[in-house]
């Protein structure tokens, strides 16, 4: 339980947040819902109309929120229950179905969503929104057969049917910019099939361009962000998943580094096949993560450390780590390994940021708030040092990456992921004063996000670990601390490109 204060901040978060929504579609322009002939029919492609529809849908619904709640106040208590649990149901329902139609950018807010367990919910209509927001993962809603024919018409120049022995017209997974189709190749080999959805470059840079607005807001909260730098690779990672080419290009690049790995398992691509707006990889079997949810605390735990291992390991194994942490791009195989599935946006670092990485976890890991100032200073996180307290820097770094500075046991919690936000965004946060003096370099905004998924992910899954002493393999080449770390070690080794070269442990 936490202390009145808590409780008291955590109201003013989600207060803080309700007003903000409310700033934001205040000034924004509202159209008319289409047809629902016309929503299967098209993406919206323009900034302001898919500004629009997401601001119709979330104002509209907050509107109708509003009113059952006042009305309530002259219900029953039983009957206010009903209404409310209905208007909830309706919202939640809504807001999948429009984020699932919009596809792109605004798609994935709902993916992030549904795995992000932020207590921002009553806890008897959480799970409403859960159920309904997790969708998104698997089951969005697909583009009919006869769109996404076009686009491989127009990628081979030629039928579909020449290109592949037989291929399903129902897709089986529906993503933020693409849907996935069973195929099988002439030599009966089985791939899935992504397809780019007709329209979404379009929408993406839409999705993109209002991003945009979001830094430049950022910028008055923390003025020492250099909004256009942010801006520019925000737009350069996103705009990458378009190109399905590039995408394949990662993803081999994984499949090699991962390729007899005992634990991590990346599909082979098929680059004969694939093409700019397709890209053909082997169909994986196995376990989504709602199952995994489901399985004892040791198989969660060890689900959770694959994960954690390749989203913080490939950092330092191969200096290139995928940033798109969702769990729709997580499967656990028959054998035990773990599939990682998308590689639309990843981000290569060069020895000299990893260097400089290590760093600060060792700073931080010793209590050393003169050098962790220095080592943020260098990142690019801090311009001016001498503006910023060294050990409120200590405290605030621990309270946002403590899970895995501190040498302990600890268990990840939905309430962990809610207090890293709270310290990192929120206006009312003790640590307020100390983020306007921060800064978020523009090489550091993918990492950042890689690592605030991950921690989502971990807190759905209740993970336990202690996680300081998997990061010392890589911050100080310790030896390995887990069984599947010694696996691991073996496997680096046995082809010669362990890690980068740890520091010197000073602990």
């Amino acid at each position: 339980m936490g202390s009145d204060r808590d409780i008291e901040r955590e109201g003013e978060s989600q207060n803080w947040a309700v007003e903000v929504l409310r700033a934001d579609l205040s000034n924004r322009p509202r159209s008319k819902p289409p047809e629902p002939e016309e929503q299967e029919r098209k993406i919206p492609q323009t900034r302001i109309g898919r500004s629009a529809k997401l601001g119709t849908v979330i104002g509209g619904q907050a509107t109708r929120y509003a009113g059952t709640a006042a009305a309530n106040v002259v219900r029953s208590d039983e009957k206010a229950q009903e209404r409310l649990e209905t208007r909830h149901i309706e919202t939640a329902l809504k807001m999948a179905s429009v984020l699932g139609e919009m596809k792109g950018a605004a798609m994935k807010i709902g993916q992030m969503a549904s795995f992000i367990d932020v207590d921002l919910l009553p806890p008897e209509y959480r799970e409403i929104y859960q159920e309904q927001l997790s969708k998104l993962r698997t089951h969005a809603p697909a583009m009919p057969w006869e769109k996404v024919r076009i686009v491989l018409e127009e990628e081979y120049d030629e039928r579909p049917e020449s290109v592949f022995a037989s291929i399903e017209e129902e897709a089986f997974a529906a993503a933020s910019i693409g849907q996935v189709h069973r195929a099988t190749l002439h030599d009966g080999s089985k791939v899935a099939v992504k397809i780019q959805y007709p329209g979404i470059a379009d929408a993406l840079e839409s999705d993109v361009a209002n991003a945009g607005i979001l830094v430049r807001l950022a910028r008055v909260l923390a003025p020492g962000l250099d909004a256009k730098a942010v801006a520019s690779e925000l737009r350069e990672r996103v705009l990458e998943e378009l190109d399905y080419e590039f995408e394949a290009q990662n993803q081999r690049n994984f499949a090699r580094a991962y390729d007899g790995h005992p634990f991590i398992f990346v599909p082979k691509v098929h680059s004969r096949l694939s093409r700019r707006r397709v890209l053909v990889s082997d169909y994986v079997e196995g376990r989504g993560f709602d199952e995994v949810k489901e399985l004892e605390q040791d198989e969660r735990d060890i689900f959770g450390e694959i994960v954690f291992r390749f989203c913080f390991g490939s950092i330092y194994h191969l200096r290139h780590f995928n940033a798109d942490t969702h769990p729709g791009n997580y499967l656990l195989m028959e054998d035990g390994r773990v599939a990682f599935l998308d590689f639309g946006m990843t981000k290569r670092l060069t020895d000299q940021q990893i260097q400089l990485e290590q760093r600060a976890m060792d700073a931080a890991g010793r209590d050393d708030p003169e050098g962790l100032r220095e080592a943020l200073h260098d990142l690019g996180f801090i311009s001016d040092p001498s503006k910023v307290d060294a050990e409120r820097l200590m405290e605030h770094v621990k309270m946002v990456g403590g899970w895995y500075l501190e040498d302990k046991v600890t268990q990840i919690t939905p309430r962990r992921v809610m207090k890293m936000i709270e310290v990192t965004s929120d206006p009312r946060s003790d640590f307020f004063d100390l983020l306007r003096k921060e800064s978020l370099p523009a090489d550091e905004l993918m990492g950042r996000r890689m690592e605030t998924g991950l921690l989502a992910v971990l807190s759905q899954l209740r993970a336990t670990a202690n996680w300081h002493r998997i990061m010392r393999e890589w911050v100080y080449a310790d030896p390995p601390s887990t069984v599947l770390g010694e696996a691991e070690w073996r496997y680096f080794e046995g082809r010669g490109t362990s890690q980068t070269p740890g520091l010197a442990s000073k602990v």
